[in-house]
């Protein structure tokens, strides 16, 4: 009987471990490739009624777009250069608009301010008024307690927030914010 070399093993060896790995990666894609068994519609079914998961309501990508383009369109009119910040009930950035000319610092800003308004439900320049009792809450990471924040609200509970940075005063920051808000009750 011929002896084989060890490099005529090494590359059987390697060519069966190849062929095995292949029969088997096709077996796992074929039955992922199979139509919707009864356990799996089963699991969707029992997930939907489980009292352990929670629901929540937020703006669609359309909608925190329109309220976005909304607000930089009323800071345009009124001759300023801004960014826009909306963000979700979670304080995730949805959409970031730098309007032509804003500083540097205003798409940071625009976020915090969002993100400030969302989480407390009320506008930037109400919660600012609070830190004379609550100095400290200035400290809570992500916030940004000056005006030009304002909550989106469905039926009272925050949604979202909209956060202007860039006009000369957090009023019309505020104001320009507003404006997206009243965008989406269109």
């Amino acid at each position: 009987m011929k002896k084989t070399s060890v490099r005529a093993r090494v590359l059987t060896g390697t060519v069966a471990a190849a062929a095995l790995a292949a029969a088997t990666v096709g077996a796992v894609s074929a039955s992922a490739d199979t139509a919707e068994t009864p356990a799996a519609a089963s699991a969707v079914k029992a997930d939907t009624q489980n009292k352990n998961l929670a629901q929540t309501t937020g703006l669609t990508i359309e909608a925190a777009t329109r309220a976005a383009q909304a607000t930089l369109d009323a800071a345009t009119k009124a001759g300023q250069h801004v960014s826009v910040a909306v963000v979700d009930r979670d304080g995730v950035t949805r959409v970031l608009l730098k309007g032509d000319g804003a500083g540097p610092q205003s798409p940071e800003s625009a976020q915090r301010k969002a993100f400030t308004a969302v989480s407390w439900n009320a506008p930037t320049s109400e919660l600012a008024k609070r830190l004379a009792q609550a100095p400290n809450l200035k400290d809570i990471p992500g916030t940004l307690f000056l005006g030009g924040g304002a909550p989106v609200q469905s039926k009272g509970a925050p949604v979202a927030g909209i956060g202007v940075a860039g006009a000369p005063s957090g009023d019309l920051d505020e104001q320009f914010a507003q404006a997206g808000v009243e965008a989406l009750s269109k």
